[in-house]
């Protein structure tokens, strides 16, 4: 019996975000920010969409009160502001440079416009924003049901960028323990005793900036 051999088809480019965004077709400006500058704040008018190319954003929100909650930390590849284009006139949140950032800027009208026109990078932004959306889920499970410590062991594996084998990153960015405890929903002391704790089992050590090894998933999975 003869046996016939298939023909592998090559696997087609990865549609590449970065160099559509950088093409001469569309308008858009590119705006840069250092530590601790607001990028936008709560209450402003939703203009335009932003794709982070460089550095790393938090997004806070304050409410009646003036307690604030840190509800995401935005990395090279994010998109920041996308809310606007399902008619949200206001930005839900603050979003504030941990570290300098570059942002390209692309007015609501010209974004809407692209992800009608070209249909790779619609794709590709909607498969964004369902992660986004699957992302936000998990943070709520996490929040009602698992401890603090889960919580932030949780935390400092998502800024780590645990299980993204694209763009793995175990060394994080400069990041406060006070914002820690803003993203945890706990206290700075209590953020204090847990990473000293995770500092002494190995998971976590101090060389050269904050490096997170992946056996800090077991605070995670343990019962």
């Amino acid at each position: 019996m003869k046996t016939t051999k298939k023909a592998i088809r090559p696997r087609p480019p990865t549609f590449d975000v970065q160099a559509f965004l950088d093409s001469a077709g569309l308008a858009r400006t590119i705006m840069e920010y250092q530590a601790k500058d607001t990028i936008f704040t709560q209450g402003d008018l939703g203009k335009e969409v932003m794709y982070i190319q460089k550095g790393s954003i938090k997004l806070s929100v304050v409410s009646k009160t003036g307690k604030e909650a840190v509800v995401a930390m935005l990395k090279p590849g994010d998109f920041v502001g996308e809310s606007a284009l399902a008619g949200q006139p206001m930005r839900m949140a603050t979003a504030t440079a941990i570290v300098p950032v570059t942002l390209l800027v692309i007015g609501l009208k010209e974004m809407i416009r692209v992800l009608h026109v070209e249909h790779e990078f619609s794709d590709r932004f909607i498969a964004y924003m369902v992660g986004r959306n699957i992302r936000i889920e998990e943070d709520l499970v996490d929040q009602l049901f698992n401890s603090s410590e889960k919580r932030l062991a949780r935390t400092l594996l998502l800024l780590a960028r645990y299980g993204n084998h694209e763009k793995p990153q175990f060394v994080l960015p400069k990041i406060s323990q006070e914002t820690l405890a803003e993203m945890v929903g706990t206290t700075r002391s209590r953020v204090n005793f847990f990473m000293n704790k995770f500092k002494k089992l190995g998971f976590i050590n101090y060389d050269g900036g904050l490096h997170v090894n992946d056996s800090l998933l077991s605070v995670v999975l343990h019962d």
